[in-house]
């Protein structure tokens, strides 16, 4: 009996990859959270976590710095991102790769040149530990938000946005009413490449504030760096848990405003 390739086959790559890098960790780090150390069930990395006011208090924090590092993020690139997309501003892609040339620098290398020229400033993290992680985490995930949405925006609908103006639409009306519907993919997109690496982040936090913040991904690294494999995998799942809800939401955020964009 002769082999016969179906297409269906290509799919088997991405089936193991899936399996063995996405779900076999995820079932690991469930196992692990709701283990002892000989391999007995129990809810000990539950209660430690929700009875702990530090820890609670790093989660609360490090919902805030994330919240906190989007918004600054979109309001800093989405102007941005917009006027080079707009050829009237911007004629040549070489400004585009300006903002994205930082990503192909080590991430850790950024950091701390950040953290000398904070200290040249006089606002390190040595006096200024909450100033200086926010600057090192726009700095760093800036070029996250301006690349999608400069991408969004190159697709705009320009003959929508003439016929707002042609309605008698005033410039915040057809920026309100027309460019923001249009560009909630770009938005949402944006918001989440920011929103969870900055939850999961540990090496800016650590280095520009010298050791003063301590965000969730700290708390992980901590965990397992000093072999506490049930709350570490407890708090990695509880931040996967977060990022979940977060991607459901802001999906039907996206499905509604696109559906109100278009029967703009």
């Amino acid at each position: 009996m002769r082999f016969r390739f179906q297409r269906r086959f290509l799919c088997i790559p991405y089936a193991v990859f899936l399996v063995l890098f996405v779900i076999l960790p995820i079932l690991m780090i469930v196992y692990y959270a709701f283990t002892d150390t000989s391999g007995n069930f129990t809810f000990d990395a539950f209660v430690s976590f929700f009875t702990s006011i530090s820890k609670l208090n790093v989660l609360v924090n490090s919902l805030m710095f994330s919240i906190l590092n989007t918004l600054i993020c979109l309001l800093i690139g989405y102007p941005l991102a917009y006027l080079l997309s707009n050829k009237k501003y911007n004629t040549n892609a070489v400004l585009v790769m300006l903002f994205v040339t930082p990503m192909w620098i080590n991430f850790v290398l950024r950091t701390w040149a950040t953290r000398d020229v904070l200290d040249w400033l006089n606002i390190g993290g040595g006096t200024n530990p909450y100033t200086a992680t926010m600057i090192g985490l726009v700095y760093n995930y800036l070029p996250f938000v301006i690349l999608p949405l400069y991408s969004t925006m190159l697709k705009l609908d320009r003959s929508q946005i003439e016929a707002a103006i042609n309605l008698g639409c005033n410039k915040v009306q057809v920026f309100s009413k027309s460019i923001i519907p249009q560009s909630i993919p770009g938005i949402v997109s944006a918001s989440m490449m920011v929103f969870m690496p900055t939850m999961s982040s540990y090496v800016i936090s650590d280095v520009l504030s010298e050791g003063k913040i301590t965000l969730f991904g700290n708390s992980i690294y901590l965990s397992f760096s000093n072999s506490q494999w049930s709350q570490g995998s407890f708090m990695a799942m509880l931040m996967l848990v977060i990022v979940g809800i977060s991607m459901l939401l802001t999906r039907n955020f996206t499905e509604k405003d696109e559906g109100r964009a278009s029967r703009w």
